[in-house]
């Protein structure tokens, strides 16, 4: 499904000329909680899905899914759906990949990814145009999100003209680990507090599933 390629509204000097491609990563095992797809979960009466792209739809000039498995799970959301193109679930940097490669072949004038895992129900508004903020000011390549003590390299701005280094870090090398392959270009930090809602809660596990439906029902506005 070939989309239209939204044009940056935004008056900032440092947003660039398009908004990003937005990946949401909904390629993952799920393997703590039992299989499946934890995207499809509800979380204050909607599926985390929904909220993911809800958030993400304003800040990105189009959206696909990096999932494996049988694409037509996901026909409702009206999305591309995007397979790794590097075999055996080689995490998130191969949907990471996948997603640059997809704006490469159909988004020549967008020039940035934005990743974000289909698991985090509350992202932030300010997402995008701060990560692209704190790349302009320190002047690195990459950029990705920081909450309370933890640092989320999966939630990052990524150029798409570095996938032909990413895909010969992940076929070549074997990386996985996508600090090790950020730390060899340099990535700037946006941070957000996780008080009184860390926006890059993800669901894990049951008990988390169970924590985000709390935050849900006494925070309605996340």
């Amino acid at each position: 499904m070939r989309q239209t390629i939204r044009r940056n509204s935004m008056t900032s000097a440092q947003c660039p000329a398009f908004l990003p491609l937005g990946v949401v990563l909904a390629g993952g095992l799920a393997r703590r909680m039992g299989g499946g797809d934890k995207a499809r979960l509800r979380v204050g009466g909607r599926t985390i899905l929904e909220r993911v792209l809800a958030r993400l739809k304003p800040q990105c000039a189009a959206l696909i899914l990096n999932a494996n498995g049988d694409p037509t799970r996901f026909a409702d959301t009206g999305l591309d759906v995007v397979p790794d193109s590097v075999p055996g679930f080689a995490g998130p940097l191969a949907g990471i990949l996948a997603g640059l490669d997809w704006a490469a072949a159909h988004a020549p004038d967008v020039s940035d990814v934005v990743s974000v895992p289909g698991d985090c129900p509350f992202l932030p508004a300010d997402l995008v145009v701060r990560l692209v903020a704190v790349r302009a000011t320190l002047r690195t390549p990459l950029a990705c999100a920081h909450s309370g003590e933890w640092r989320h390299p999966v939630i990052g701005l990524w150029p798409v003209d570095l996938r032909q280094e990413l895909r010969r870090a992940l076929v070549d090398e074997g990386l996985h680990k996508i600090e090790t392959f950020t730390a060899r270009y340099g990535v700037a930090i946006a941070d957000w507090p996780a008080i009184p809602i860390d926006p890059f809660f993800n669901v894990n596990t049951p008990r988390d599933a169970a924590e985000a439906e709390r935050i849900a029902v006494h925070h309605s506005d996340h």
